[in-house]
């Protein structure tokens, strides 16, 4: 199989983060990718592996820093530099306000924000010495629109949104691109786990199709910047 370099996903054993392992797996590239379930990460790593697909992984909580780093210099040992960040994982917690607690947003904020931040620092160093890479961060088309119980959540891809937009300025220089991707209702397990939204589920988006998207953006021409895109359902 021909590669295209590494890739490195967070939240990458469920939904879109496994839908896109082994998107840019078939498309030739090594995928490296952390998430917190042990066994869920063992489990991906064998599926992958069976599809001739080079991968590595390790468990990690991205909301700590020196779990993130220790996924990242795995994968960099094991697999090479990394060549694509793909900030996927997150946390949706559905509540009113008032309902919300101090322990619910911190999580939010820890896995939504303080995980891309932290992975992004990790691998960025390297990008620059070289000249060369592409950042890709699973926002949400809840980074333009609220929508009630989504306080927190809505709050978070703001922040992701404002964070790419941010640094696609600052790292474009250094021959770097950073896209936003924002999709609408995706069927994954996140989804289906909560109450305040009511999608149809027949209708909506599937992990295959967040995931084509990736592939599409890290395979543009390096000349080529798409810095932002907002996919929905054909017919929601």
């Amino acid at each position: 199989m021909p590669s295209s370099g590494t890739a490195f996903i967070t939240g990458a054993t469920e939904g879109i983060g496994r839908a896109t392992a082994f998107a840019l797996g078939r498309a030739g590239y090594r995928v490296g990718f952390c998430a917190r379930n042990e066994a869920r990460v063992e489990l991906l790593l064998t599926e992958l592996t069976a599809q001739g697909i080079e991968a590595a992984a390790a468990p990690a909580d991205v909301g700590r820093e020196e779990e993130v780093a220790g996924a990242v210099a795995h994968v960099r040992h094991r697999l090479g530099e990394i060549d694509a960040l793909v900030n996927n994982a997150g946390v949706f917690i559905g509540k009113p306000v008032d309902e919300l607690t101090v322990a619910d947003w911190d999580t939010t904020m820890a896995t939504n924000v303080r995980g891309l931040f932290l992975a992004t620092k990790a691998v960025l160093p390297e990008m620059r010495r070289r000249r060369a890479g592409a950042i890709v961060n699973i926002a949400s088309l809840a980074a333009r629109n609220g929508f009630v119980g989504g306080t927190a959540y809505v709050a978070s891809k703001h922040a992701v949104l404002g964070f790419s937009r941010a640094l696609m300025l600052e790292a474009r220089g250094d021959g770097i691109r950073v896209i936003a991707i924002c999709p609408g209702s995706v069927d994954t397990a996140m989804l289906r786990d909560q109450e305040v939204l009511s999608p149809n589920f027949d209708r909506i988006l599937r992990p295959e199709d967040v995931a084509a998207m990736v592939l599409h953006v890290v395979r543009l021409p390096s000349r080529a910047l798409v810095s932002e895109l907002d996919i929905r359902p054909t017919t929601p």
